[in-house]
């Protein structure tokens, strides 16, 4: 079967869906912010043709599953230095990073492909905040500890605390954006940690239960 064509959704389509949701979000935006979210938005799907940085073809359904669900959890962000890990197309970090130029993410990913793809966003976009890393996450280790270890990529709480512990710092935290909650899994968390925060998630156009999930150290 031929794959579908989405050239003909135009920027004016893409632009007021990304506005209509980002208000909907209540998120304070620039028009240049924007414009550097579109920018990526054009980036993800030239390099997707040939990179597979997403299941995701349609543009309009990117907007919706990748830029504004990561935007949903922006207010939520406290503290000044991230790591997003497997950050695969740079999700959420880049978003995120476009939106709170005042913070910093360093975006891992242990795929060569796809942390070349970021680099070529961080030169074409401008992005000084962030820094990307291509490195097995058990493998990393940062000359200085992170605020915040922030992940949509992995498969259970447990395994994001286990194999991410040494990224953070004293008094950092853990988010995770998750879907559907399952209380088996928030009460799997290993001994040392506990759940501080479970933060209902509404993105615009998108069904389905989202949360993010904030654990500490005890």
């Amino acid at each position: 079967m031929a794959s579908k064509n989405y050239s003909n959704v135009s920027q004016t389509q893409k632009r007021q869906l990304l506005t209509s949701g980002m208000d909907k979000l209540k998120l304070e935006y620039s028009d240049d912010q924007l414009d550097q979210l579109l920018a990526y938005l054009g980036m993800l799907e030239h390099w997707n043709k040939a990179y597979n940085l997403t299941a995701v073809r349609d543009p309009m359904e990117m907007i919706k599953l990748h830029l504004l669900d990561s935007l949903a959890i922006s207010s939520l962000l406290y503290g000044d230095r991230f790591i997003d890990v497997g950050t695969g197309a740079g999700l959420p970090g880049i978003p995120l990073a476009i939106l709170n130029p005042d913070k910093h993410f360093t975006l891992l990913d242990s795929n060569g492909k796809k942390t070349r793809f970021l680099f070529q966003v961080k030169i074409e976009l401008g992005l000084a905040n962030i820094k990307e890393v291509n490195e097995r996450v058990e493998k990393y280790s940062p000359a200085h500890k992170y605020q915040a270890v922030l992940s949509r990529a992995f498969s259970s709480l447990t395994d994001m605390v286990i194999n991410c512990q040494h990224l953070l710092a004293d008094n950092g935290w853990f988010l995770a954006m998750k879907g559907r909650l399952e209380q088996s899994e928030l009460s799997a968390i290993p001994k040392g940690y506990k759940v501080v925060g479970e933060y209902p998630i509404e993105v615009p156009e998108v069904d389905g239960q989202r949360h993010l999930i904030k654990i500490k150290r005890i």
